[in-house]
């Protein structure tokens, strides 16, 4: 949706007020209001009406040539800063894209195509301009059908324009991204005209703008052949049982759902019965069948990891448009996506945006915004307080909305070695289950508990270098203390020779595939929705035994952890039920750690009684081998 949009003509004279006309254009046609004292009115003012007017202000660049500021893209709530249109010396249209950055002071981040900067007074890790560049443009060519029918040439950059550290933004690490989307800093202004009028030869008077603006939303052949060809022959999504007829039975209510009414598919299951694998599997024959599909997961880690499994080391283009966030909903127009795939639907929350004050409520602007939702769900996966993704929840939301409701449940699972025994032993040892009998004198899955967590360490490197996959887990009961010290060790257990990192540093949102991350410890964030052949669970002081049974206690959490946040200011509003709740989180927490291997899981237990607690629940449950409890 274009907000703003005139000749460059047009512009150069709107330019001492453009921050006001920009403002009530952004109101008016996008419905967002911006406050005259916020930092994105203050940036209209330095980035369009002081930057950008003087790369414009060259007669090498047509006075006709189209400009578009803020353009939302269609479904997102992402907006494109600034475009310049026009046709090249052979005729062909095209749209500069560029991503504008007042950052003026910037950091080495030790993720990739990231770079650390000041937002909102604290320095933080922000993907690298270039690469919001990039990624605004495949999404142009890969879904804007008039991009690749008419053709329309889409050529990306970035503007720091306050910025002058060239050894930062063009850090050897960056070069990829740099190579598809140049950056042009404070002192590069005719760097940037250079780059625009090379793509801009005559003008448009915004003609190819407006095209973009009425395309139809359809996955480009070039996209759909990509992905297709990384599915075939991937072992990791293959379709096995019940998950074959679930993921027919999506497909054929999409199929079928009236041209005038919306559907909203409920898909539950717990650990292992395959929700991601068939969500991606629905994802890639949805964009073969022409739907406009996207994957969606509050957190990052799914995602990366994903993406990652389906390129492999094939050098097919991104498909990172495809894996989107939850976030990315708020305001869209109805019904902009065909297909929307929901996974770990129960990290849903209500509200949006870095700061949590975006949008009213995640699953409602889903639902909205799609023809079909396909929530993927396992209620007792809620590990924050804030997460509201519930069964009920989804179907009131489509009730509001006048949506079909189909329900689907997946019951057969296949981690853990396929031990349904071994699931129920976690979900009655942490008073989750329905305290049914548990029998694991012939389970193949190997569970042990382990005298110290350089025990654990030591088995987990062991296995991971027979298979590459096993990885070291905790509750987040340490501190962050790494990410602003890389020389400090965070898990630091006394009396052991025990000393690991939290993980997201080098590995970013793919720690569980990092060949590098068995040297890191993973916490729920990084690990959810995810699994490797055997995993070390570190459980710390969060949890205790009380009574008799294992309870939560948020005492033990690291001041640095986020998952609790709002426990206790309803415990201290006097908020009925708050403290069970967090009790329960903590919980659920540890049923997710330690339902991430597949093969195996080594515990150690910081606290005495809640090992002897765990060891007397598996002496119970008749696994009475030594070698499988490791006494």
């Amino acid at each position: 949706m274009l907000a703003y949009v005139a000749t460059k003509e047009q512009f150069l004279d709107d330019a001492p007020e453009i921050h006001d006309i920009v403002q009530r254009a952004v109101e008016g046609h996008l419905g967002i209001r911006i406050s005259s004292r916020s930092s994105e009115y203050a940036s209209w003012q330095n980035s369009l009406g002081n930057a950008m007017f003087h790369a414009l202000h060259t007669p090498d660049i047509p006075s006709d040539a189209g400009v578009a500021i803020e353009y939302r893209l269609h479904g997102r709530r992402q907006r494109i800063d600034f475009m310049v249109s026009g046709r090249d010396r052979a005729g062909t249209a095209h749209i500069v894209l560029i991503e504008l950055k007042q950052w003026s002071e910037v950091a080495p981040s030790p993720l990739r195509e990231c770079i650390r900067t000041y937002v909102g007074g604290s320095l933080r890790d922000m993907a690298h301009p270039s690469w919001q560049a990039w990624s605004y443009s495949t999404l142009l060519r890969d879904f804007y059908e008039v991009v690749n029918e008419t053709p329309i040439a889409i050529n990306p950059c970035a503007y720091l324009h306050n910025c002058s550290d060239d050894a930062v933004v063009r850090h050897a690490q960056n070069a990829e991204i740099l190579d598809r989307a140049p950056v042009f800093l404070k002192h590069e202004r005719q760097d940037l005209q250079q780059f625009i009028s090379e793509h801009i030869a005559t003008g448009d008077a915004t003609d190819t703008l407006r095209t973009i603006e009425g395309s139809r939303m359809h996955p480009s052949k070039q996209l759909v052949a990509a992905v297709s060809s990384m599915l075939k022959g991937n072992d990791e999504f293959v379709l096995i049982d019940e998950q074959k007829v679930a993921f027919e039975q999506i497909m054929e209510r999409v199929r079928n759902i009236a041209p005038t009414t919306r559907g909203v598919i409920v898909v539950q299951g717990g650990p292992g019965t395959g929700k991601s694998v068939i969500a991606v599997n629905a994802l890639v024959r949805l964009l073969e069948e022409g739907y406009n599909a996207r994957y969606v997961t509050k957190n990052a880690a799914p995602r990366a990891v994903y993406r990652a499994k389906l390129k492999g080391t094939r050098s097919q283009r991104e498909i990172t448009n495809l894996f989107v966030g939850s976030d990315g909903f708020v305001g869209a127009a109805p019904e902009s996506f065909d297909v929307l795939l929901v996974d770990e639907a129960h990290r849903l929350t209500k509200l949006s945006g870095l700061y949590r004050n975006l949008g009213e409520h995640q699953i409602a602007e889903i639902i909205h915004s799609s023809r079909v939702a396909v929530f993927f769900l396992d209620e007792d996966q809620h590990v924050t307080w804030r997460d509201i993704g519930t069964a009920d929840e989804i179907i009131d939301c489509a009730l509001l909305e006048g949506a079909s409701i189909d329900q689907l449940e997946l019951t057969a699972q296949f981690r853990c070695a396929g031990s349904d025994e071994y699931l129920h032993w976690v979900d009655n040892v942490l008073g989750l289950g329905t305290a049914q009998v548990v029998d694991l004198s012939s389970t193949e899955y190997d569970i042990r508990i382990l005298e110290s967590p350089d025990a654990v360490r030591d088995a987990i490197i062991e296995k991971n270098n027979e298979g590459g996959t096993s990885r070291m887990l905790a509750g987040y009961c340490w501190e962050w203390i790494s990410r602003n010290d890389p020389n400090a060790y965070d898990i630091d257990i006394p009396g052991s020779n025990f000393a690991m990192r939290w993980n997201l540093q080098s590995d970013g949102s793919a720690w569980m595939i990092s060949p590098t991350s068995i040297n890191e410890v993973g916490c729920i964030h990084t690990c959810q929705g995810l699994e490797g052949d055997y995993m070390g669970v570190l459980i710390g002081p969060d949890l205790r035994v009380h009574d008799g049974v294992l309870t939560g206690n948020p005492d033990g959490r690291a001041r640095t952890d986020q998952s609790l946040r709002g426990f206790k200011k309803a415990l201290n509003e006097g908020v009925p039920g708050a403290q069970d709740r967090a009790d329960a989180l903590i919980r659920k927490t540890y049923r997710t750690l330690l339902t991430r291997g597949a093969r195996g899981t080594f515990i150690y237990c910081t606290d005495p009684a809640v090992r002897d607690l765990l060891r007397a629940s598996l002496d119970v449950a008749h696994l009475h081998s030594p070698t499988k409890t490791h006494r």
